[in-house]
């Protein structure tokens, strides 16, 4: 079978004349087809057009997702998700083949829109195993099927997606992308609606000689056993993808460049301010992430502020902002579907104490050297027992009485340093002892927690909680360093207390001028 890729993934006329007017004429976006075009003339629908020239173009067709065609300023030319071609999405797959036995299958589903109550929703995020694969972004039900021909990359791939809607389902959820776009945009090679899975899954099945699966395509073999079907027993397709989705590439790389300086603006911004509550800095933080290029928040944030940093993940964030006190921030947004993953730790009115400038400083320092540790053949284990090594004359260096050892820093520092992160904040999971290599992204998060009252320790250090987060790229061996995807946001005390006077300054100026010269020069910065 001779497999021809349309890796550009513009709309081919065949798509459009499916969809539009025997009248008209197609002009299409900037962008060149290579699937060969039909021999046989292609039959158009015979309905009226309101174009009096009888011209559609491509941007005027409606999909469940954003495409090149329709939202050029999001989609480059050959992409189907931003910075990710069609192309890439091609060679993911036949990666995935290469590694699966010949005359397998590999069955991914989507996720589904799962309800709060009733007709109310939660936010839709893609299954990112099924997304890696399919650049398939749509919040409808849909099923990705590749079989293995020879073991050697040549694969047939067949979607079972949601059915164009009807004006009604239109009307309420908007366009879906079709049977015909699921062909001709996305490339597969077979299609079908979601709603044959139950006549046409079986046939694929039967023709081949083991199965793969996700955990969540287990519904879809379930119910087809209680219909009869002989099922084989799958294996876990998990961890195949996993070992495609650890190395990034340049185009995974940039998303989440992309989304670190976004995010590291917002929190240099934010540090700028002063804030009365938890709460009111969450959501200044969440609208400059998305002002910044996101398209949202990558997970629930911790804004912790005082003794709440002790508990690690604190994401109440209901309550006051204290003078004299520290917040801790975890939070970042998300680029395309990749999230960055940033903690910084800042004096509520901008100027730290000597504890607190002292344990902070202590916290950088090993930071900064774990940044080191990001390199290939280290392991995320090996990275997390030398953190725990250096903090030890670290914290030393603070006084008599934290007389600590290696069992202790445990205590004080209970979470792993770090994780990899990708189309998931906490990525791959079962690769946290293999050793790294070069285009591995990892986050570098080393933190302490004193509790409140804990006679073992100093008073004058008791509730502070700092943890200073960045995402690194493991560089080949020989570059400079690992590659910091964060690097917008400041951490040096100088720097943060740089951005706490720009607060004392702005707070004296609205001290001395009126309440409308006031809240202009609030317009004018957030203009800035």
């Amino acid at each position: 079978m001779t497999r021809v890729l349309n890796c550009t993934r513009a709309l081919r006329a065949q798509t459009l004349l499916l969809q539009l007017p025997a009248t008209t004429t197609i002009v299409p976006a900037a962008s060149h087809f290579l699937r060969p075009p039909p021999v046989a003339p292609i039959r158009r629908r015979n309905y009226a057009t309101e174009s009096a020239a009888g011209v559609v173009h491509a941007s005027q067709l409606s999909f469940g997702q954003p495409i090149h065609e329709t939202h050029p300023y999001l989609i480059g030319p050959g992409e189907l998700t931003r910075n990710i071609t069609a192309e890439e999405y091609h060679t993911r797959r036949t990666r995935l083949t290469t590694i699966l036995p010949k005359g397998s299958l590999a069955i991914i589903p989507s996720s589904t829109l799962q309800y709060r109550s009733g007709v109310v929703f939660h936010e839709f995020h893609q299954n990112p195993d099924f997304l890696y694969l399919t650049g398939w972004t749509e919040p409808s039900p849909a099923l990705a099927v590749l079989e293995s021909l020879d073991g050697a990359g040549a694969y047939l791939w067949t979607m079972f997606v949601t059915s164009d809607r009807n004006s009604w389902d239109t009307l309420w959820n908007g366009p879906v992308n079709g049977l015909v776009a699921a062909r001709d945009v996305w490339n597969a090679d077979e299609v079908y609606s979601i709603d044959d899975v139950d006549m046409e899954l079986p046939k694929i099945l039967a023709r081949s000689t083991s199965l793969y699966a996700t955990p969540e395509a287990e519904p879809f073999l379930q119910r087809l056993r209680n219909q009869g079907v002989s099922v084989k027993r799958p294996f876990d397709l998990t961890p195949k993808i996993a070992e495609l989705r650890i190395v990034k590439s340049p185009g995974e790389i940039r998303n989440m460049r992309l989304a670190g300086r976004a995010s590291g603006r917002g929190f240099n911004k934010a540090m700028s301010r002063r804030w009365r509550s938890e709460a009111e800095l969450w959501a200044y933080l969440a609208w400059r992430f998305r002002v910044g290029g996101c398209e949202k928040e990558a997970y629930v944030p911790v804004v912790a502020g005082g003794r709440n940093a002790c508990t690690i993940h604190y994401t109440r964030n209901d309550e006051e902002l204290r003078d004299g006190e520290l917040v801790l921030v975890d939070a970042a947004g998300q680029y395309s579907h990749y999230p960055s993953d940033i903690t910084r730790t800042w004096p509520v009115n901008g100027v730290f104490t000597e504890p607190q400038r002292d344990l902070y400083q202590a916290v950088l320092n090993v930071q900064k050297y774990a940044i080191t540790l990001a390199v290939p053949g280290n392991t995320i284990n090996d990275i997390n027992n030398l953190v725990h090594e250096a903090f030890v004359p670290e914290l030393q260096q603070l006084g008599e009485r934290f007389t600590v050892n290696r069992r202790i820093i445990s205590t004080l520092n209970p979470h792993s340093t770090s994780h990899h992160i990708g189309l998931s904040v906490h990525d791959v999971p079962s690769f946290s002892s293999a050793p790294l290599r070069a285009n591995h992204c990892i986050t570098i998060e080393p933190g302490i927690y004193i509790p409140h009252g804990d006679l073992r320790w100093p008073e004058e250090f008791w509730g502070m909680g700092i943890r200073i987060e960045d995402v690194v790229c493991v560089e080949e061996r020989g570059e400079p360093g690992p590659l910091v995807l964060s690097r917008e946001a400041v951490k040096e005390v100088v720097d943060v207390e740089a951005l706490g006077r720009k607060t004392r300054e702005r707070e004296e100026r609205r001290r001395m001028k009126g309440k409308d010269e006031e809240e202009e020069e609030e317009a004018e910065e957030e203009d800035d």
